[in-house]
């Protein structure tokens, strides 16, 4: 008789392992409480007819990285990457943008002669080592490295505060500028320890593959890992909200892409004190404040070419942009916050009418604020892209709120599965990782290494860990 598996949660990590799962010759069955599949890849009507939304993530650049979608080969299954002309676009307020290309040298070139040669220096062993390093980097942090020099060289950068790198190898404000804004995604402060680390990445993930959407919207990336997982002979059950373990069938191991505060309320009767106590300290980062826009047109950026960039990063200065993301862990916003935003339009005529445009744009505020940024970020925008706002035809808007009630992961509206500082990315959400107190129980949420990101290697490992338990 096979073995069975059951897994909670259909977002991008709950899909992967259930796939991982099945390809071993596990009896899987998939249940999400929620009517559509996806979490935080799913697509949208949000704003007006025929306009369509990434509801959650929208730009992927660690999914086109990811080693078990490659896999898995997901484009057996209808998955479509697209890229834009330009990853991304950092506009300034002399009207230009700094442009990130698929080109190392052309970025390069865009900076100047010294930063140039900084920026290249930086990222150059990373991006011709790709292959090997994003391994690596999407794994447990605590490994036996394949190529520990390599790792050791990124490790040298990335522990440091991203303010501080970009102030000792930069001289000029554009490429402090477009180091900051990719050191935000971090939802750190830029003056904390390993916030550079996800500056690095990003940038060199740029370059090495990209930052591609998918073509019809983030739903169809769900899409085909469910297809997969259909085809390996797993069953999904979308509307099943499990309440209790006792809620399940009988099955050697059951894996959860649930929050830790998810994980108590579905088994804390089956977990020890210690372990249970454990996950209640780990303390989710930073909300988000998110609109989705219905346009006329593309966002008229001072700069045209940001028009062809699929992410924009929308903040100015180094000081800004660390201002802006200090201010959360403050309980503030800051009034000119860093907006990111994605215009899937540039590179994906599926997403709204001919000659009209859907795009979103973010920023970060403290964990379960109430209050509305919809004035600042737009604000924001239109400091860089004059008459914006004239485009606007409809606009969605989602608080930290109304985030976790369409995701329960998203707590606070943390889309990130769980403050990303040292001790919780070193140890997430516990030492245990993706293992729980219970036997057979195992956490493969975005709240377990390597975090935040669609890239599916959190359900992976998970997976793998329980493969391994089942073995012994």
């Amino acid at each position: 008789m096979s073995q069975r598996a059951i897994v909670i949660g259909a977002g991008p990590n709950g899909l992967t392992a259930a796939c991982v799962l099945a390809r071993a010759g596990l009896e899987v069955d998939l249940f999400e409480a929620n009517a559509s599949i996806g979490g935080g890849a799913r697509t949208a009507e949000l704003t007006l007819p025929g306009f369509h939304h990434d509801v959650g993530s929208s730009a992927f650049p660690m999914g086109a990285a990811s080693p078990i979608f490659k896999e898995l080969e997901l484009e057996r299954f209808g998955l479509r990457w697209l890229h834009p002309d330009f990853p991304l676009a950092h506009p300034l307020d002399d009207g230009t943008a700094v442009l990130q290309h698929r080109s190392l040298e052309s970025t390069a070139d865009e900076l100047g002669r010294a930063d140039g040669g900084a920026y290249r220096r930086l990222l150059q062993p990373l991006v011709e080592h790709w292959a090997e390093l994003a391994p690596e980097l999407l794994g447990p942090p605590v490994h036996i490295p394949r190529r520990p020099l390599l790792l050791a060289r990124f490790g040298l950068s990335a522990v440091q505060p991203a303010a501080l790198l970009a102030r000792s190898l930069f001289q000029g404000a554009r490429a402090r500028a477009l180091f900051a804004g990719m050191a935000a995604h971090s939802v750190l402060p830029l003056e904390r320890p390993l916030s550079a680390a996800v500056a690095l990445v990003l940038g060199a993930a740029g370059h090495a593959v990209g930052w591609p959407v998918v073509a019809g919207g983030a739903q169809a990336l769900s899409d085909a890992l469910a297809a997969c997982l259909c085809s390996l002979g797993g069953r999904i059950h979308a509307g099943a909200r499990v309440r209790s373990l006792a809620d399940l069938p009988p099955a050697e191991i059951i894996l959860c892409d649930l929050s830790p505060r998810g994980l108590l309320a579905l088994a804390e009767p089956h977990l020890t004190p210690s372990y249970a106590s454990l996950l209640r300290r780990f303390r989710p980062g930073p909300g988000s404040f998110k609109i989705d826009w219905a346009l006329r047109g593309p966002i008229p950026w001072s700069d045209a070419r940001a028009r062809s960039a699929g992410t924009v990063h929308v903040g100015g200065s180094l000081a800004e942009i660390a201002a802006s993301e200090r201010a959360p862990w403050h309980g503030q916003v800051d009034a000119r916050p860093f907006v990111l935003v994605v215009q899937p339009s540039a590179c994906d005529p599926s997403r709204a009418h001919a000659g009209q445009s859907a795009a979103w744009g973010y920023c970060h505020v403290p964990n379960g604020w109430p209050g509305d940024a919809t004035a600042a970020i737009e604000a924001q925008i239109e400091r860089f892209a004059p008459s914006f706002g004239e485009r606007i035809l409809a606009r969605n808007v989602m608080g930290p709120a109304t985030l976790e009630a369409g995701n329960a992961n998203l707590l606070g509206g943390d889309l990130s599965g769980g403050a990303m500082t040292a001790w919780q990315t070193a140890m997430r959400p516990t030492p245990s990782l993706y293992t729980t107190s219970r036997p057979g129980l195992f956490l493969c949420s975005s709240s377990t290494p390597p975090g935040g990101g669609v890239h599916g290697m959190c359900g992976y490992h998970a997976a793998q860990a329980a493969l391994r338990s089942l073995r012994r």
